[in-house]
């Protein structure tokens, strides 16, 4: 019987209470993710004083008690008494939601924080927080604590009338968070992508603890971004870059064809990597096809069918780049654009500078409708392949490949198919498995590469058709998540180099082809045990580390111990036990932190850049668990 709703059944969360309560609404999640939303919502702050033009350095410490500090040469948040509060300025900023300079169209024409909900969602989630000001010639202190403010605003020091700034350190809270510890190479990446585009603005990353530091500086802007990006490919030609301007709205774009296969476009808003896309990439999107067919209509290069839009952007790096008053995020988290208007503010500016570039470079307008094409020949002849993988019915059984073991139940929600390395494998697997949920499709040795091989002879592959026509939801245009036929794709490989190679192929296919799996959290990764030590019973583990620990803990022997070299090593029992059941098995959800790095971590690990690729497995070396 459930309780009277009542006028006290209504509660009313003060202050920033709803943010320690639900605080995966206003950061995305409690995990890494959401850890280092806390450093990028403090930055974006400073950035904001950059984009004002009123900051010129940016300066972020990872610190050894676990703390970070950020630190800018803006013009410091105000520490006056707030007229209606009561309380000084800084404070208000800190513990209000909805609070801060942004709504002021006098103090920033230009911010990515505009919800106001960024530092004080900091201050919220931390344990503690220290801010600094230094305005007017004093510097002033005050700190919190989840929150609350533990002491009131003072003066603790006196600098030149000319030094200003911020200066933010917080400790994130552990009963908020799954984990506190900070990410060196997340934050790098990030803070690379804000230097480019924010020519002249100059951020260092400090790592106390390491003594690791490294500065972030761009003059060239989104071309430097676009050129860094196709670092570990064969670009045809050099960036083309154009900048406009239209009713207070900076619209950039940079753009390079490289001699690959893949698509890249990445839009940012206001310096907010905007991961969905939205109305600044449509606009985008729109033009380029547009301004490329008829330049091609024009030279006669085509006379009947135009080129698709995957054809015009085989091959394209591009970075759009809006910088706007008065941007519509959808979600707090800030990843897709909602303005209406910039739709067709970018297809307007795109068409009209891109058909001049044109005009004036037919050398490189020439490669570049050669490549569309060349794409366009490929998709024609790829059709075929591609007809695979449309399916009338989204759990219909015609057509699906004789390998596949598929599972009895039609609820997608349930489902699961296991890719599994090998025909040995893929036995114990179908034997092991629960046949109601859990479908395998054993994969006979390496799948095509695909970044180093064209849409139709990857498309034309067997177990790559086979692959795709049993995950249902086709690829490219064709791409339907409605058809998507098991909720999780679990790729099961063995814990040794080839196994590793295997996993790596398979997660090019998905990044390349599917990458909206990966973005809605359908590709994962099993674990199965790297160890078996049999004492009265069989106890599984993963890791040397974990060997070491349970041994120790078992006061147990080496000799009790079986190393597994492979899957197929493995009874139907034992598979199901370690690696199978949901309830015992470990498994990994694949996602994408930042989708600029992983762009160029699969180029160059999957490229042809070798040392690139040698440099970084020397670099991670030491992170492999797995035998040789």
């Amino acid at each position: 019987m459930t309780e009277k709703y009542t006028a006290e059944s209504i509660k009313v969360l003060e202050g920033l209470e709803g943010v320690r309560k639900r605080p995966a609404m206003y950061i995305g999640s409690t995990g890494k993710d959401g850890l280092h939303h806390l450093v990028y919502e403090t930055v974006d702050n400073s950035v904001d004083e950059a984009l004002a033009g009123f900051c010129k350095n940016i300066f972020v410490s990872l610190n050894e008690d676990g703390s970070a500090t950020i630190e800018d040469d803006g013009r410091g948040i105000p520490v006056e008494t707030h007229p209606i509060y009561k309380v000084p300025a800084v404070q208000i900023a800190l513990t209000k939601l909805h609070a801060g300079g942004k709504f002021d169209k006098k103090s920033y024409m230009i911010s990515g924080g505009l919800h106001g909900v960024g530092v004080s969602c900091v201050n919220a989630l931390s344990k503690k927080l220290i801010v600094e000001v230094k305005r007017d010639g004093n510097i002033y202190r005050q700190e919190y604590s989840r929150g609350d403010p533990k002491t009131k605003l003072e003066t603790v020091g006196k600098c030149p009338v000319s030094e200003t700034g911020t200066k933010i350190t917080f400790w994130p809270d552990e009963e908020i968070f799954s984990t506190v510890d900070f990410d060196y190479k997340v934050l790098e990446t990030r803070f690379r992508e804000i230097a480019f585009l924010n020519s002249g603005l100059r951020i260092v990353l400090y790592e106390r603890e390491k003594h690791k530091q490294e500065e972030f500086f761009s003059t060239g802007g989104l071309m430097e971004f676009v050129k860094w990006m196709n670092k570990s490919k064969e670009v045809l030609h050099k960036p083309v870059y154009f900048k406009r301007e239209m009713d207070h709205t900076v619209i950039e774009v940079s753009i390079q064809y490289n001699s690959g296969y893949q698509e890249n476009i990445f839009g940012f808003v206001n310096t907010i990597n905007t991961v969905e896309g939205g109305t600044h990439v449509f606009g985008f999107k729109t033009a380029l096809t547009r301004v490329i067919n008829d330049y091609a209509k024009r030279k006669g290069i085509i006379k009947t069918e135009n080129f698709s839009g995957e054809d015009v952007r085989e091959g394209l790096t591009a970075i759009i780049s809006i910088k706007i008053p008065d941007p519509q995020f959808e979600g707090q988290t800030k990843t897709k654009l909602g303005n209406s208007e910039i739709k067709g503010w970018v297809d307007s500016i795109v068409t009209s500078a891109l058909a001049e570039f044109f005009e004036e470079n037919p050398a490189v307008a020439k490669k570049i409708v050669s490549k569309a094409e060349a794409a366009s020949k490929a998709r024609m002849a790829a059709k075929r392949a591609k007809e695979l993988v449309r399916r009338k019915n989204v759990f219909s059984l015609g057509g699906l490949p004789g390998k596949l073991a598929d599972c009895s139940s039609k609820k997608s929600d349930d489902t699961e198919l296991y890719i599994v390395e090998g025909e040995s494998a893929g036995g114990s697997a179908k034997m092991a498995r629960d046949k109601e949920t859990q479908a395998i499709l054993p994969l006979r040795g390496k799948i095509l590469n695909v970044e180093k091989s064209n849409p139709i002879k990857s498309l034309s592959s067997e177990e790559i058709a086979n692959l795709i026509t049993a995950i249902g939801t086709g690829v490219g245009d064709q791409f339907d998540p409605e058809k998507l036929r098991y909720k999780k794709i679990i790729i099961m490989s063995d814990a040794d180099v080839d196994g590793e190679h295997i996993k790596t192929l398979l997660l090019t296919l998905f990044f390349r082809f599917m990458p909206k799996l990966i973005e809605s959290g359908n590709i994962y990764a099993a674990l199965p045990p790297l160890f078996r030590i049999r004492k009265n019973k069989d106890y599984y583990v993963y890791s040397e580390e974990e060997l070491k620990k349970t041994l120790e803990k078992l006061d147990s022997k080496e000799g009790n111990v079986t190393r597994f070299k492979g899957l197929g090593e493995m009874s139907a029992t034992q598979l199901w036990e370690t690696t199978m059941n949901p309830k015992t098995r470990k498994i990994k959800k694949i996602f994408v932190d930042d989708a600029v790095e992983a762009d160029a971590t699969f180029s160059m690990l999957m490229g042809d850049d070798v040392q690139a690729r040698k440099e970084f497995i020397q670099e991670n070396a030491h992170e492999a668990n797995l035998d040789i």
